[in-house]
């Protein structure tokens, strides 16, 4: 059933975030519990004249791969998945899930091995620059489920209002409102193209960093819903120093806990965690993957709360994040890898910093510029 929710927000998805033409092919794929979601999304596509290919993904079989899949048939891409990355105009990922923890039993080397294939890596980099070059627009929408709420610690009642202001969606004009973030971000973004050193301080914490030359990117809706961050890619042998993240890792629904990074020259050459090392170590031997790819701060402070989903912690403003493994082509970055893995760090800790060319631009959770 369409509720007013779905429908609001598969307008913002449809209409400003892809801003869908007439002929475009759209790609709708996610679980099938958020069937409401998908109906209100396809309805919005046909509006928009679109031809909407809808995947919705049955419970388990992501498991039963894993338990009873051959090594070939875990490493096999279907022409399916590669016909959307390599030729459609607009993919829409509803990211919600039934089980988060669905993997914690599979065996990371297998897990690692299947993300790190040299066919996964070829279609993560067409995706990322197919999107670089404009020829695939992509947006990842939020569906409140009772996995979530569960891992936010939150009712589905409280996590699904949760989401609804996160998306702006309580508001009434949603669009309006990520123009105006828009606006704002674009000072921001205007000032960091213009830097060539980040130093980051903080606990356990001072890394450094190169970005010059590189693009920064003003996320305000049209990739991301909820949204909220800016961001860059390093020069590939730049990152030098240590930092600890605040908050897990998490890792096809497994949580990473505690992690520590050390780079020389742009490669992790320490990596230690207080739960699942072994994962981490895994996941870092992964071709490319001991690289920073992004570099980014989120700037949603409307999201207050950790939990546990990326897609909205990623943007908790107060934080910053880095990835691990392919960086985004518009940025300028030239690392290459099968996988692209976002760690969190609380930056509103006392003596938290970023400075840029020698200036604190950033202390404490609050921009200073």
């Amino acid at each position: 059933m369409i509720t007013e929710f779905y429908e609001k927000l598969a307008k913002l998805a449809v209409n400003y975030a892809l801003d869908v033409k007439k002929g475009q092919r759209v790609a709708v794929v996610g679980p099938s519990i958020a069937e409401g979601l998908f109906q209100a999304i396809y309805v919005e596509v046909l509006k928009a004249g679109g031809h909407a290919l809808v995947v919705p993904q049955i419970e388990g079989a992501q498991e039963l791969l894993y338990k009873y899949g051959s090594e070939e048939q875990l490493l096999y891409i279907n022409d399916a998945q590669k016909i959307v990355i390599n030729e459609y105009d607009c993919l829409i990922s509803i990211f919600a899930d039934y089980n988060p923890k669905k993997l914690s039993l599979i065996d990371p080397k297998i897990i690692a091995k299947v993300k790190g294939s040299p066919e996964n890596a070829k279609l993560m980099m067409t995706y990322m620059k197919r999107y670089a070059d404009g020829e695939l627009n992509w947006v990842i929408v939020p569906f409140p489920c009772h996995s979530f709420a569960q891992e936010a610690e939150m009712d589905l009642f409280s996590y699904s209002e949760f989401v609804r202001k996160a998306l702006q969606l309580d508001k009434e004009d949603p669009v309006k409102e990520w123009k105006e973030v828009e606006k704002k971000q674009d000072k921001i973004v205007e000032i960091l193209d213009k830097v060539d050193k980040i130093q980051v301080l903080g606990e356990d914490t001072d890394l450094t960093l190169s970005v010059k030359g590189r693009k920064w990117i003003n996320c305000c809706g049209h990739n991301n819903l909820p949204d909220g961050e800016v961001y860059t890619a390093p020069l590939e042998d730049s990152v030098n120093g240590h930092i600890r993240f605040t908050y897990p890792g998490i890792y096809q629904g497994k949580e990473i806990e505690n992690i520590y990074l050390e780079f020389k020259d742009g490669k992790v050459i320490k990596a230690i965690a207080n739960k699942a090392e072994d994962l981490l170590q895994e996941i870092v031997g992964i071709k490319n993957a001991d690289t920073l790819g992004e570099f980014a701060v989120g700037t949603n402070y409307g999201i207050t709360k950790f939990t546990k989903n990326m897609l909205f912690d990623e943007k908790i403003g107060g934080t910053l994040h880095c990835a691990l493994g392919a960086g985004p082509p518009e940025t300028g970055s030239k690392n290459h890898c099968a996988i692209h893995w976002d760690i969190l760090k609380d930056m509103t800790l006392p003596d938290s910093k970023i400075i840029a060319d020698g200036k604190v631009i950033y202390e404490e959770g609050q921009w200073k510029i």
